[in-house]
């Protein structure tokens, strides 16, 4: 059955990059994002949306199906944050079919509040992530409804060692405008990272699920994103990244089944501290390294089993299940 996610997860995501540029600087020229201090690659939380959202547009279906308090609910898969969009227009959109449900003397607090459920029940993105609403002069700005927070948020990714970029010359034979005909050739520049893995963190919370609408679909069209995301995102600047490891801490309850109403509270809110969840993954270089040079030159361990996993958490290698783990009916 498709409904709300009611249970936490905490999720570690390792991938790395192998001579591309996984996240470039546009005020560095499109250099990759370097953490000054250490040297060591950043990816920002925004390139890591994109790609789901970009899978998410590509494969995901067009509406489904989730019960929440008894009623059944449906879903759309559209996403708001794209290349091309217009967000007021679409924001507009959401206010006007919103309100054709609305009584006439409805106050602008209510109306509002319906154009955020609508645009969360339409846009994947907006329930998964949230957005800011309140981008025009509509009933929505200055409103409690204007802003959304989603229930998946991500951090920055950062290398596990320090990165040096390379900047590629590359030459080009033919010219952009006429009056350069004559020259025989042109010049351009790339920046690569020669190699190195990343891990960054992941959160989802049920309490904000439930005031977007994110659905345990939803959940497992999001790993299944995570998974592919780099797959159909090939290019000459990103055709060697991959995911090496998703590491999802599910939080269940600790206690007996028969204390059912406590377990789901305990799973709402969590068992056990993310930090130390993600301290039990261990990456590090095999000996003899200084440097890494692929992902072989990495040990990836958890130390997590059955026996010493906090109670009341489980532990999912989503890595391992099958390429593609949701199928959905339009």
């Amino acid at each position: 059955m498709n409904t709300i996610v009611a249970n936490r997860h905490d999720i570690l995501v390792l991938f790395d990059v192998c001579q591309g540029n996984p996240n470039g600087d546009p005020d560095a020229g499109n250099m990759p994002r370097i953490e000054p201090n250490s040297n060591r690659g950043l990816v920002s939380d925004v390139c890591l949306k994109r790609k789901i959202r970009n899978y998410i547009e590509m494969v995901g279906p067009n509406r489904a199906s989730y019960q929440y308090e008894g009623k059944d609910h449906e879903q759309g898969y559209a996403i708001m944050v794209k290349q091309g969009a217009i967000l007021e227009n679409e924001i507009a959109n959401g206010i006007k079919a919103s309100g054709e449900k609305l009584d006439s003397k409805s106050t602008d607090d209510v109306k509002a509040e319906a154009a955020m459920r609508w645009l969360c029940r339409e846009f994947y993105d907006i329930r998964t992530f949230g957005g800011v609403l309140a981008v025009g002069k509509d009933i929505l700005r200055g409103s409690a409804f204007g802003q959304v927070r989603g229930p998946v948020q991500f951090t920055f990714g950062q290398s596990f060692h320090p990165i040096t970029p390379l900047e590629i010359t590359v030459t080009r034979c033919a010219v952009t405008k006429e009056e350069d005909a004559a020259k025989e050739r042109t010049m351009g520049h790339k920046h690569i990272v020669p190699y190195a893995l990343y891990a960054a963190k992941c959160y989802i919370s049920p309490p904000f699920a439930e005031r977007t609408g994110f659905s345990t679909r939803d959940l497992d069209l999001f790993f299944e994103a995570l998974n592919e995301m780099f797959a159909h995102d090939r290019s000459a600047a990103r055709g060697e990244m991959v995911v090496r490891g998703i590491y999802d801490f599910e939080h269940v309850g600790s206690q007996h089944p028969n204390n059912a109403e406590q377990n789901r509270k305990e799973a709402r809110l969590g068992c056990y501290h993310a930090h130390k969840l993600f301290e039990g993954i261990k990456v590090a270089l095999k000996a003899g390294k200084e440097f890494p040079e692929s992902f072989a030159d990495y040990d990836v361990v958890s130390t997590w089993n059955e026996e010493n996993l906090p109670k009341g958490v489980v532990l999912h290698q989503r890595h391992e299940l099958p390429r593609i783990t949701t199928r959905f009916k339009a």
